[in-house]
């Protein structure tokens, strides 16, 4: 839907538009996979994510203050009103500046980290303990970040001292410190609701020269959800998050450049079940 407001910034997931002293981010049904957006939107998944990070965003506020102003489409403006496609999916925010890194908590071995421990026995160039297999878990959570990059461009991973080095040595530790904490509270309830967190990632902006926690957090997109009674060290799991989407094209060996290729119908069932499944698990409310 075509809103009447000053583009700022089109993302793989949402649209974030100038609202003078703040931003509206709206979370889109696209769904991007190795860095590309895929064709085949996921009909109401903006809305599971808009929902997951709201209610995130508050479990963890007493850790890191956030960007949210409002998630309610009731409290917008009367200007923004007549725009139904916004009502669940979009938030109003404080306008920070972002910092360009993106903050990954890890404490299972999966993915990218996974391959890279099969060659290297090393996760982002940081050594690991031998005879770890796919999905184990990690001896402590690790914060492995990589650079934020626009305009279509792969994020890389890079060291913590890299880090530092971008955007000085304060910075760093406090976004490592916040990542850390964030991710171990939220970790530990998501276990109680039968869901291994087993890794995320966050972004962080300066607003009032203060870090505060920007973006989404905790959702499908942004994260690992594993079924507890499911998890098998070993194997890779059957997850409640985008990997489904992920092992699809890798099945199909797309060689990952653009353009990406259309979803099949089962492919998009499959996936809205799970994003749903997530939802429902993690806060207790049924998807409505």
């Amino acid at each position: 839907m075509k809103i009447d407001l000053p583009l700022l910034h089109r993302g793989k997931v949402r649209d974030i538009y100038d609202l003078g002293d703040n931003l509206l981010i709206c979370a889109s049904d696209r769904i991007s996979a190795f860095d590309c957006v895929i064709p085949t939107e996921i009909p109401n998944k903006g809305k599971i994510l808009h929902k997951l990070s709201m209610f995130w965003f508050d479990f963890v506020k007493d850790i890191a203050a956030n960007h949210i102003i409002t998630g309610e489409f009731s409290e917008f403006p009367d200007f923004l009103k007549k725009y139904d496609y916004l009502d669940g999916r979009a938030m109003i925010v404080k306008k920070a500046k972002r910092i360009d890194i993106e903050c990954i908590a890890r404490n299972y071995l999966s993915g990218s980290a996974w391959k890279e421990y099969e060659l290297y026995k090393t996760v982002c160039s940081m050594p690991l303990p031998d005879g770890l297999k796919e999905s184990s878990k990690l001896p402590n959570t690790i914060f492995t970040p990589s650079s934020k990059e626009d305009g279509g461009a792969h994020d890389e991973n890079i060291s913590f001292e890299e880090t530092k080095k971008r955007i000085g040595d304060e910075a760093a530790e406090t976004i490592k410190n916040l990542t850390l904490k964030i991710y171990q509270k939220a970790s530990d309830f998501a276990l109680s609701k039968g869901i291994i967190l087993a890794d995320t990632k966050f972004e962080f902006g300066y607003y009032n020269n203060k870090i505060i926690l920007i973006d989404e957090i905790f959702t499908p997109d942004s994260s690992r959800f594993w079924e507890a009674a499911k998890y098998q060290e070993g194997k890779a799991q059957d997850s409640l998050d985008k990997q489904f989407v992920r092992d699809y094209l890798e099945k199909i060996k797309w060689d990952k450049k653009p353009p990406a290729p259309n979803l099949p119908d089962e492919i998009v069932k499959k996936t809205l079940e799970k994003y749903i499944e997530a939802y429902e698990k993690l806060t207790g409310k049924r998807w409505q």
